[in-house]
């Protein structure tokens, strides 16, 4: 499998996992005021990460549907 067909499997996972932490994230921030304004801002940089890959995915020419069965 070439790389670029690669990319397209795994930046859709890396952008899911990547959601997850950002609530993750989010979520804890909620409970804490100490350190809430610094893990929001973690949260948003996931989320802006996000935007690059999505672009990248893009450029791509978007995801690539595989199968372990195919």
């Amino acid at each position: 499998m070439e790389e670029k067909d690669k990319l397209r499997i795994l930046i859709p996972h890396w952008i899911a996992h990547n959601n997850d932490h950002a609530q993750e994230f989010r979520d804890w921030a909620v409970l804490t005021e100490l350190v809430s304004e610094e893990i929001t801002a973690a949260a948003d940089t996931v989320v802006l990460a996000n935007k690059s890959l999505s672009t990248a995915l893009e450029k791509l020419g978007g995801p690539l549907q595989y199968s372990l069965l195919d």
